[in-house]
């Protein structure tokens, strides 16, 4: 999805639907319940076959990096909120076609996330130099989690290594971890599991003295907008890489306009790019 409302994201990009639950962050699946439970578009579960999403969905990152690349910024694309990049589920054939798609928009930063990282040096094809625009995260809802594949993560020799803490289900000491960037919240929607306040700033407070950057997406209810994403009276919307710089600041102004649609007139629609264009 072009413009996402994921506020640590600026597009969504799904090259399939469809997952297997995995650990207690899982329980109230948004993507299972829209996806699985309340359109029956994919069934959950291991065993049930994952739908790959059309060829004009494809074309979009496509879009994406060339005007990325004419507006000289670095958009952040999430890389299947609707599923498991990682999933075993998927065929290599699939993996294969979006490892080309990442080689073919360099201009794009792909946020993979995932809930087994003990799969990732198996699957993907980049051996000990990975390309410069993946950055590589894990899902960790509580210690026990976070002990299980931090480990696993940290050791990818990927240029940006961060964690979803989303659903934060408990308290989390990160000391000895190598993180550049941690995104944090409580859950949305029906069964909604409640956030512990002190749980936050604990995160907060070990990224601000280890200089890791730190994202606070939401509290926790049924509809977290109206609660706002203020915390201790300050809006948590760091990124890693460009934050605490003006060229940071000048990159997300520009990434800013690129979600509005407003652009230089010089990159007016009538460049050549037309295939391109149209998949937009």
């Amino acid at each position: 999805m072009e413009n996402s409302k994921i506020t640590w994201t600026d597009n969504t990009f799904n090259p399939w639907i469809g997952c297997t639950q995995v650990s207690p962050a899982c329980d109230n699946c948004y993507a299972m319940v829209m996806m699985d439970q309340r359109y029956s578009r994919v069934k959950w579960g291991p065993g049930n076959p994952r739908q790959r999403t059309t060829p004009a969905n494809w074309r979009k990152p496509l879009a994406w990096n060339w005007r990325a690349a004419a507006l000289g910024i670095r958009p952040r694309i999430f890389c299947a909120s609707l599923a498991d990049v990682f999933d075993s589920e998927v065929p290599d054939k699939w993996r294969g076609d979006l490892w080309n798609l990442i080689d073919e928009t360099p201009n794009l930063d792909w946020l993979l996330l995932t809930k087994r990282p003990a799969s990732i040096a198996g699957m993907v094809p980049w051996g000990g130099s990975w390309p410069e625009n993946v950055w590589i995260g894990t899902s960790v809802e509580n210690q026990q989690f976070a002990d299980s594949r931090l480990p696993i993560l940290c050791r990818l020799p990927a240029k940006v290594k961060w964690i979803s803490a989303e659903p934060l289900l408990g308290p989390m000491d990160l000391t000895g971890y190598d993180l550049d960037w941690v995104v944090t919240g409580g859950e949305s929607g029906a069964g909604w599991r409640p956030l512990d306040p002190e749980h936050v700033r604990s995160l907060r407070d070990q990224c601000q003295s280890r200089g890791i950057a730190f994202h606070f997406k939401q509290w926790s209810g049924f509809k977290p907008h109206n609660l706002g994403r203020v915390m201790d009276g300050i809006i948590w919307d760091e990124y890693p890489l460009d934050s605490g710089n003006e060229r940071g600041r000048q990159i997300r102004e520009a990434a800013i306009q690129f979600k509005k649609g407003i652009f230089d007139a010089k990159f007016r629609w009538s460049d050549p790019c037309p295939e391109l264009v149209g998949a937009a």
